[in-house]
């Protein structure tokens, strides 16, 4: 089941790239053993190799990819192909993890992990980086 998991969110984020000031594509991550219960910020920054004093920042999943996943009027097709694969990159996240919650971990050079539970109790997501200055 979780090998699933990892291959649909896998294929849903495969050529995508996370825009910001520099374009980052998506890493698949599996925490075995881990519980979100037990997912505190400082157990966060251990599991991702972040120092202690890194600052964190929650964010919903919808308002982390609100510029991505949104159609506008004035999008060309590349653009408006790139929204269909955040949109269905989205609802992967939706349909195999539950309790998803957006980190972004420090400034200016941005880590951003997208965390949520498995059916099994396990945690697993994407991450990706952004750069704003």
């Amino acid at each position: 089941m979780t090998n699933e998991i990892i291959a649909k969110l896998k294929q849903a984020a495969d050529n995508l790239l996370m825009p910001s000031e520099s374009e980052y594509p998506f890493e698949v991550f599996y925490w075995t053993g881990e519980s979100q219960e037990s997912l505190t910020n400082q157990k966060l920054l251990q599991l991702t190799g972040h120092p202690p004093e890194t600052s964190i920042e929650t964010v919903e999943l919808d308002y982390f990819f609100r510029n991505c996943a949104q159609e506008k009027e004035w999008h060309d097709e590349t653009q408006k192909e790139n929204v269909s694969k955040f949109q269905s990159l989205v609802k992967t996240l939706q349909e195999n993890l539950t309790n998803i919650q957006v980190y972004r971990l420090g400034a200016i050079n941005i880590d951003v992990y997208i965390v949520g539970a498995t059916p099994s109790g396990d945690l697993a997501g994407i991450s990706t980086k952004l750069v704003e200055t």
